[in-house]
């Protein structure tokens, strides 16, 4: 099945605009384009886009995408470099986790502070 830049951005939360700025950066090189110079996509672009989008929604910068993409389009003997980028953001993505669940913690003893404080009030 064929989608428009329309349907696609709606798919992905995202607007027609960041689809094409992406593409303008290199890293939507599968998409294709019509007889009219529209961009097509197909089925089997999602996944790609499912990886940009996780990787982009996990503060990876658009430059290293961009140099893990073109490792993708060199073809099988960049594996090695490809996984290491990952491997790299996915220590990233661990440490953020760890941080949010601190911050988690503190807001947490937080709210439970002014459960405490409104049925001291309350019970009075």
């Amino acid at each position: 099945m064929l989608y428009t830049i329309k349907e696609v951005a709606k798919k992905y939360n995202l607007s027609a605009h960041t689809l094409r700025y992406y593409e303008k950066e290199g890293l939507l090189p599968f998409v294709e384009r019509n007889e009219q110079g529209n961009r097509i996509f197909k089925d089997k672009d999602f996944k790609w886009l499912d990886l940009i989008c996780c990787l982009r929604n996990t503060n990876m910068p658009i430059s290293k995408i961009k140099e893990y993409v073109d490792l993708c389009l060199e073809g099988p003997e960049t594996i090695c470099k490809r996984e290491d980028i990952l491997l790299k953001h996915k220590e990233y993505i661990e440490n953020e986790i760890k941080n949010f669940n601190s911050y988690l913690g503190i807001v947490d003893n937080k709210i439970n502070y002014y459960i405490k404080e409104q049925k001291s009030i309350i019970c009075k």
